[in-house]
């Protein structure tokens, strides 16, 4: 587990050269990091566009995913937690992406009953997208001000944990298999806190 430590000297200083470079998400990233989720874009893989009012004030795990992947059964587990704790206010949202070992090379349409028919996915899925550099999906170009390089994905299947107020509390590595503890006990800290007032 690895949370976010907004005091690190080290971390400022990349969000600083991040946003020199070009990476700043000030559009979508409000004080002391908030996201607002209004203002992301959130393409479905079948058309249209997810209502950003059922990410607001929610606790969403953002998962990169590949259907070629080793990692891949890893869908399986998250349709799992979707099920387990929607209830109590979890999105889990799916952005398959083909950075990684080209490993999501088909359409979106492709995609999208690929994890329907073999792992009944029914939790939120983004149109594909890139999740790494410059050309990143917004999502991740704030998590990279969040977290400089070591909280962004290396692989299919990296997590990153955004509570309710919409800061990045959490990120785990493509091997944290969704039924680990430690990601469970992550979920039941961030679900524990109260939505924030107006959301």
């Amino acid at each position: 587990m690895h949370r976010i430590m907004s005091h690190n000297p080290v971390a400022s200083l990349i969000a600083s050269v991040l946003a020199v470079i070009g990476l700043s998400t000030s559009a979508q990233a409000g004080k002391a990091g908030r996201l607002d989720w209004s203002s992301v874009p959130l393409p479905a893989i079948g058309g249209g566009s997810h209502d950003p009012a059922q990410f607001k004030g929610q606790v969403v795990l953002v998962v990169n995913t590949a259907s070629q992947c080793g990692f891949t059964p890893q869908y399986e587990g998250l349709e799992s937690l979707w099920r387990d704790y929607r209830g109590r206010g979890l999105v889990v949202l799916g952005v398959p992406s083909n950075d990684f070992g080209a490993q999501e090379p088909g359409a979106n349409a492709e995609v999208e009953s690929f994890c329907r028919i073999n792992y009944g996915v029914d939790f939120p899925l983004l149109e594909k997208q890139v999740v790494t550099g410059s050309a990143a999906h917004p999502l991740y170009r704030w998590a990279a001000d969040q977290t400089g390089p070591l909280g962004l994905p290396r692989w299919n299947f990296h997590k990153l944990l955004v509570g309710r107020d919409g800061r990045l509390v959490d990120w785990f590595a493509s091997t944290t298999a969704p039924d680990a503890a430690r990601l469970r006990a992550a979920l039941d800290k961030a679900l524990a806190e109260p939505a924030p007032g107006g959301s």
